[in-house]
């Protein structure tokens, strides 16, 4: 009797721990995506970040040579 509790006591932590590994398995998956949407939206505020810098630089310039006119 006691082993066939054991069993079912085994067979009940096995199921728990697949439920877990499926879970965690599904939650990675996500993150992962997450990670990877999070990384091109970084590219192109960086990209746009180099851009509005192009632009204040070109401006700064622009007004520097209206000042020694």
């Amino acid at each position: 009797m006691k082993d066939k509790l054991d069993i079912a006591a085994l067979e009940s932590r096995v199921d728990e721990l697949i439920r877990t590994i499926d879970s965690l398995q599904h939650e990675n998956e996500a993150l992962r995506n997450q990670q990877a949407m999070l990384a091109a939206e970084r590219a192109t505020l960086i990209e746009k970040t180099e851009q509005a810098r192009s632009r204040v630089e070109a401006m700064i310039a622009r007004l520097k040579a209206m000042e020694t006119r």
